[in-house]
């Protein structure tokens, strides 16, 4: 398979109701929000969620979140020695770090996808590994198109922990969530960083199906299924490796707009995009 011959640049809008999108560990787990008030999702977790639909559909994914993990591997280190032609490089002095990236990228698509640092100890008299690899695939953070209203509720356990307890419901807690918020992410795919690591048109697609069904198993606690929806996905194909227009005047081609001044439905936003010239957009509804 050749890898990807043309730019491509895709936009992603989702709603969130009810539910916490993406926690801050410094702020109490409350949803991310700017100093504007607008809620964010970072690209960290956004990748999370592609690298774990791309495992549902048979993908072979290095950075496995630990209760998804279809291994007995405990670490990446763990995951890089389980490959065999990684795990004679880790150990030979004279290894080749172009080439211990070339195998990392051919096994997993995260890692030709997302790039991944790799720095890797030797064991016994190996030299070991210290590589960056540059992935093709770029994606912002997620931004509200209105400032979020978060509400939070106080919780107790109902149930001791260890015995020896009167009762159980002295540990207090905090849930929060998002009432009603539409984000917008945007992302693009390079195809010099492609040719590097090997990413090709057929992976290009099934980053594709991995946006138009990113909260598809995704449940829990925070986020009850059903409470994040993919509304649309808008892809576009450039005509060549560079593109006909920058990845910023694309992006700015779609306008989501909220058409009152407290949205709660997704009927309540309008969606605007500007036809660029020698470039067409595929608009897919989310599932």
């Amino acid at each position: 398979m050749s890898s990807l011959d043309h730019k491509i640049d895709f936009a992603v809008v989702l709603s969130v109701t009810s539910a916490n999108p993406n926690g801050d560990p410094l702020n109490g787990n409350r949803p991310r929000q700017n100093y504007d008030g607008y809620g964010e999702i970072s690209d960290v977790a956004i990748k999370r969620k592609i690298r774990n639909r791309l495992q549902d559909m048979g993908e072979s994914i290095f950075v496995q979140s630990n209760d998804r993990k279809v291994d007995n591997y405990q670490s990446l280190r763990d995951r890089a020695d389980g490959n065999s032609e990684l795990n004679k490089i880790l150990k030979s002095k004279t290894g080749s770090n172009d080439e211990f990236a070339s195998i990392a990228c051919q096994e997993w698509i995260d890692v030709r996808s997302f790039g991944q640092v790799f720095a890797f100890k030797g064991t016994g008299n190996g030299g070991g590994v210290s590589v960056g690899v540059r992935g093709p695939v770029s994606i912002h953070t997620a931004k509200s198109v209105h400032p979020i209203d978060i509400t939070s509720m106080q919780i107790t356990k109902s149930v001791n922990s260890e015995s020896g307890k009167d009762r159980g419901s002295d540990t207090m807690g905090m849930k929060h969530r998002v009432d009603y918020g539409v984000y917008v992410f945007y992302g693009s795919i390079n195809t010099q960083l492609a040719e590097k690591t090997g990413f090709t048109n057929e992976d290009a697609d099934k980053i594709k199906q991995a946006l138009i069904t990113l909260f598809e198993n995704d449940l829990s606690s925070a986020r009850p299924e059903g409470s994040m929806e993919v509304h649309k996905v808008y892809w576009w194909e450039h005509s060549s490796k560079l593109g006909q227009h920058s990845s910023a005047k694309v992006h700015r081609s779609l306008s989501v707009e909220s058409r009152v001044e407290e949205p709660r439905t997704f009927e309540d936003y309008t969606i605007e995009l500007n036809e660029l010239e020698g470039l067409n957009v595929e608009i897919i509804d989310g599932r």
